[in-house]
């Protein structure tokens, strides 16, 4: 038995009662979980299993190479993210984003830091928070762009130049890039509402460049609505 802290990334039902859970964890990155009972009537923590939730896991080791399961779980985190619309869409699309990147990621305390200070700062109601750590994920795992004098971002190369080479990452972009880039506190960027959209846009070009089988998350329709 041990036990793990971690950020809840996505859930399935299994059969009439369980379910798996993919995890981020604080000592050993990204897991998978089979979690007993917690679709009963008498289950009272349900209601934990939601995106980005940071929970305490007392956990069993699978037999030989079989799925950890875990024996119990607690709340660590008391974010009411999710009766805030604009702070629940974030929640989701980011948890969908880092389920899928993250799926080969090992112990990365850095990284797992940072996704509580986003979600700190989401909490208080930063919604541009997303576009931020979004970047700060890039440089965590050392694709992020590199600083030049240019004015344009080329995502492809990763570098700063002179002429324009993506019409997403014109020089308002590009800026905008370079700011939260330069920051000693990237999270107090003012990125316009306005801008919002299209530097999203330009985060995801950036990432199908740099992070090896990329796709789009299926929440990005949703989170670009809310934020028009």
């Amino acid at each position: 038995m041990n036990s793990q802290n971690g950020f809840l990334l996505s859930f399935i039902k299994y059969g009439e009662n369980d379910a798996i859970l993919h995890c981020f964890t604080e000592e050993e990155g990204f897991q998978t979980y089979f979690l007993k009972g917690i679709y009963t009537k008498k289950s009272k923590k349900k209601a934990f299993l939601l995106p980005l939730n940071k929970l305490n896991f007392s956990v069993r080791l699978g037999k030989g190479s079989g799925m950890q399961t875990i024996s119990g779980f607690e709340l660590l985190n008391l974010h009411d993210l999710y009766t805030d619309i604009k702070a629940n869409t974030v929640v989701f699309f980011i948890s969908d984003f880092l389920n899928q990147i993250l799926r080969n990621e090992n112990k990365n305390l850095p990284l797992f830091s940072t996704i509580d200070e986003f979600t700190d700062q989401l909490s208080n109601k930063n919604y541009q928070s997303h576009l931020i750590f979004l970047i700060k994920i890039l440089k965590i795992q050392g694709v992020a762009p590199l600083l030049g004098e240019g004015k344009f971002l080329d995502p492809e190369t990763g570098n700063f130049v002179y002429n324009s080479t993506h019409p997403i990452f014109d020089e308002e972009n590009s800026s905008i890039w370079k700011s939260i880039m330069t920051s000693q506190n990237p999270y107090e960027t003012k990125i316009p509402s306005s801008k919002r959209k299209n530097f999203l846009d330009s985060i995801l070009v950036y990432y199908h460049y740099h992070i090896p089988d990329f796709r789009t998350p299926n929440s990005l329709e949703i989170i670009q609505q809310i934020f028009e």
